[in-house]
């Protein structure tokens, strides 16, 4: 399945809601060039919500780091939510759950930004 994702501004946070699997291919291409132009656009805050991403592979794990650095690199804060059971324990596996901010809510993560 092709990664889908849409974006939303909410008190100067942005949020990219995304569906699929963000793996090797198409998905990480997607979530790259989501990344990219809602930085070049000015936005330093992201927030991507995984709730309706039914798996990430390696390469998904890697773009993730990816755009993390790259958001950080701007001056800018990227923090996941809404990880379904899958996604957290890789997150876990892998020690990123420790990198990663992972609000609770998008209430609770929309307040947590600078």
């Amino acid at each position: 399945m092709t990664l889908k994702t849409s974006t939303r501004l909410r008190d100067n946070v942005v949020i990219v809601d995304i569906v699929g699997e963000l793996r090797l291919g198409d998905g990480t291409g997607v979530l790259r060039d989501v990344v990219r132009d809602t930085v070049a656009q000015g936005y330093k805050n992201l927030l991507l919500n995984l709730g309706s991403v039914r798996h990430i592979d390696s390469a998904g794990v890697g773009e993730l780091m990816s755009c993390f650095t790259s958001v950080r690199n701007q001056g800018g804060h990227l923090k996941l939510m809404n990880l379904n059971k899958n996604v957290h324990n890789l997150l876990q596996i892998t020690k990123l759950y420790t990198i990663f901010e992972v609000p609770e809510d998008e209430e609770s993560a929309i307040r947590s930004y600078p």
